[in-house]
């Protein structure tokens, strides 16, 4: 397999208050552990600087026009209780989202098998009128529409394996059956969607699990549940929410997930995007706020994207 990375040196830039989960040294522990020699082969790229107006692709033309308004002009503003946005946020969302389209660029047009974007802030808790959870942009969510737009791509599977539900994806997506979204996440947990009842138009699929319920439980959702919705879709293109904060260090709950989970989860992913879009993957960074528990699941998920 061939695997881009992509991340860029100001997605350190959004700043949060001190003592915030989702920290500048998030990104910074992340490309600290893709540094090691086990990742040599990885195909290596800075994320440019995208047009933030493909932001209306998925959001209201209204969107970043609060967004600039909120924005102060040095330290930080406050969005909600806990979503800050700070003078350099709009540059760091920028390139977030340039990273995440030159990988798509680059699966798409055949450069690397796969890509893994180690951006922040994340965004799959971004609705179509709100930013919220940590989340500014729903990078995510974006790329899909441009995997459509730009290459004609009819049918987009989106995986989310964070341990909170993505309820921005999925509102943004629920009446859309060209794009499919399946989630699973810790419930009861913030934000407090993701029912498995929460189905769309059949295109949404929702794995809820308990608390303390560890990677046993993971596998069987997967197995029974996620993808086999999964391959019946066939998608053209998938794309990953990936977030680390279900693993058992995370401070923010309860899922109990080791490093080898995230192993698991991803070959399974791979075999069925093997199958049905000719292995084409591109994986977002979203969450994981213990920076070992996010060292750890970072590794063993792009190791897999890079060796199968």
């Amino acid at each position: 397999m061939t695997t881009l990375l992509v991340s860029q040196t100001n997605f350190a830039d959004h700043q949060t208050p001190q003592g915030h989960p989702e920290r500048a040294d998030r990104i910074r522990a992340v490309n600290a552990a893709l540094a090691a020699s086990q990742f040599d082969a990885l195909l290596r790229r800075d994320a440019p600087f995208a047009d933030l107006m493909l932001a209306e692709l998925v959001h209201d033309r209204h969107y970043l026009g609060r967004l600039r308004d909120a924005r102060p002009a040095e330290g930080i503003g406050q969005l909600d209780t806990d979503t800050f946005i700070s003078d350099s946020s709009m540059d760091t969302i920028a390139t977030g989202l340039g990273g995440a389209l030159a990988a798509l660029d680059a699966v798409l047009l055949g450069e690397a098998d796969n890509a893994f974007c180690a951006i922040r802030p994340p965004g799959h808790h971004a609705e179509i009128a709100n930013p919220m959870g940590f989340c500014l942009i729903n990078t995510i969510a974006i790329t899909a529409r441009e995997a459509q737009r730009k290459y004609g791509a009819d049918r987009v599977a989106i995986v989310d394996f964070d341990v909170h539900h993505g309820n921005g994806t999925q509102d943004i997506f629920k009446d859309d059956p060209s794009v499919f979204y399946a989630s699973s996440h810790q419930m009861p947990l913030f934000p407090g969607t993701g029912h498995p009842r929460e189905t769309g138009m059949g295109n949404i699929v929702n794995a809820a699990l308990p608390a303390h319920s560890g990677g046993e439980a993971m596998r069987e959702a997967y197995r029974e549940t996620i993808l086999p919705a999964l391959d019946n879709f066939a998608p053209d293109l998938l794309l990953i929410s990936a977030g680390f904060d279900a693993h058992q260090r995370d401070p923010l709950a309860q899922l109990e997930w080791v490093d080898a989970d995230f192993t698991w989860v991803t070959g399974k992913l791979m075999e069925v995007a093997g199958r049905r879009c000719a292995n084409r993957i591109v994986s977002l960074l979203e969450g994981g706020y213990d920076l070992k528990g996010l060292e750890g699941g970072v590794s063993h998920h792009v190791a897999t994207l890079l060796n199968g």
